[in-house]
């Protein structure tokens, strides 16, 4: 039995993946109404893009790391752009979402078109509340839906993608009736809304919830609970919303000694089981399924940022890449609405640093993610990543 078990007890601070853009103007942008109805800006793709990018430098040690590898990741991104200028400009926040509107309002001041981040959601949220008269995007690194909509995206990979990701492989593959168990914290209740919605969407069935407080003696208490559920309700599938930071390693070991079988009952999580590597080698976790990014992409873009700056990026990183990637993409077009939320959620999306991504009109990203496994210990990937989406692109 495990005899220390940590659950993280900080308020949720949903990251998400970055795209955003900025369009440069001498002064102030010129309004000009896009699909929505929206004034935004008037791009000028023959002149250098000014982009605001927002990120956490003045704020804790991890937070200015972090800030640093965004900016990195940033730049990378746009030694890639072939006939496009990018005018790169950086605005340090400290995280702070007292700051962040502040902020952002004086960077379309000073001329930016788009704004890629703020890295939470708090701060995005202040920071697209600052700019939605402007009729600016922000596209912020937080995977937080909540504060998705209107002129404020959300990159980073949610819920609701992973939730669908998931039921359609397990439906496809005859796991069809699934048992949802998540904590009764915010993160918890987030994650079982999202794959009960993703039950809904995909044509599976529901066997019923066990939710747990945030304790050892809760999540002890909850596996004759969840085993009860499974034989009742007829459940094929476990759908688990924790994380190895929280309830996760117990329930790994003490499911499958209640006599709930991976054999027959699929194991499912909703975060990545493969970080950090010592959850690999959980019990309970073998032959369970899990959703992560392209991973041959984000092998090449972590070599390809390794190779310029020395280090191993966090998987936050990425995002300030999609969001230049897109910004260049879009820029390409020579549309004068390059950066209108027309334009951002055409259809086809973008190639980023972890594989295809597109946004969509809700202010939600839709990811291309690959199903994996865990088999003798090692990662397996039992459905590949789509390399592109249907729809009308450049």
């Amino acid at each position: 039995m495990i005899a220390v078990f940590n659950i993280l007890r900080k308020p949720l601070r949903l990251l998400i993946l970055p795209l955003i853009a900025l369009a440069l103007a001498a002064c102030e942008p010129v309004g000009m109404t896009n699909l929505n109805g929206v004034k935004g800006p008037k791009v000028d793709t023959t002149k250098p893009i000014p982009v605001a990018l927002l990120i956490p430098r003045g704020g804790s040690a991890a937070d200015n790391l972090l800030a640093q590898e965004l900016e990195n990741a940033a730049r990378l991104a746009i030694r890639d752009l072939a006939g496009v200028q990018i005018d790169l400009r950086v605005y340090g926040t400290g995280g702070n979402a007292a700051t962040e509107g502040t902020t952002a309002a004086q960077a379309v001041t000073d001329g930016a078109q788009i704004i890629l981040g703020p890295l939470y959601g708090e701060a995005a949220n202040a920071a697209g509340n600052a700019v939605a008269a402007q009729g600016v995007n922000v596209l912020s690194f937080s995977n937080n839906p909540s504060i998705a909509g209107g002129n404020v995206f959300v990159l980073g990979q949610n819920f609701n993608d992973t939730s669908n990701r998931l039921v359609r492989y397990a439906k496809t593959n005859g796991k069809d009736r699934i048992l949802v168990l998540h904590g009764q914290d915010l993160a918890g209740q987030l994650g079982r809304d999202a794959i009960l919605k993703a039950i809904a969407a995909n044509g599976a069935t529901s066997a019923g919830t066990v939710d747990y407080a945030l304790s050892q003696t809760a999540v002890t208490a909850a596996v004759p609970r969840v085993k009860a559920a499974i034989d009742t309700n007829g459940a094929n599938a476990i759908f688990l919303t924790t994380s190895s930071a929280s309830a996760l390693p117990l329930f790994a070991e003490l499911l499958p000694e209640a006599g709930i079988n991976g054999a027959t009952t699929q194991y499912i999580g909703l975060t990545r089981w493969d970080i950090p590597p010592q959850t690999l080698a959980l019990p309970g976790v073998q032959g369970g399924w899990f959703a992560l990014p392209d991973p041959g992409a984000t092998s090449a873009f972590t070599q390809r940022y390794k190779a310029a700056y020395g280090d191993t990026p966090s998987p936050v990183a990425g995002l300030a890449f999609d969001g230049i990637a897109a910004v260049g993409a879009l820029a390409k077009s020579g549309k004068s609405d390059a950066l209108s939320a027309r334009r951002l959620t055409q259809g086809a999306g973008f190639r980023g640093a972890n594989g295809v991504f597109r946004l969509m009109s809700d202010g939600t990203a839709e990811r291309g993610l690959a199903v994996a496994t865990i088999r003798d210990k090692r990662v397996v990937i039992v459905s590949p990543a789509p390399q592109a989406f249907g729809g009308a692109g450049f």
